[in-house]
């Protein structure tokens, strides 16, 4: 019961912060893209 209250603390600011679907999927490859970048960046760091 504690998990699934955790995950809905986790979840409910990202689903309204989204209002479709679409949204949720631009939200993540936002998300996917900084990681990306920052991976890359810390590739080419001495």
């Amino acid at each position: 019961m504690r998990k699934i209250f955790l995950m809905l603390c986790l979840i409910t600011p990202l689903m309204t912060a989204c209002n479709t679907l679409e949204g949720v999927g631009k939200d993540l490859s936002k998300a996917g893209e900084a990681i990306r970048k920052a991976a890359d960046e810390a590739k080419t760091d001495p």
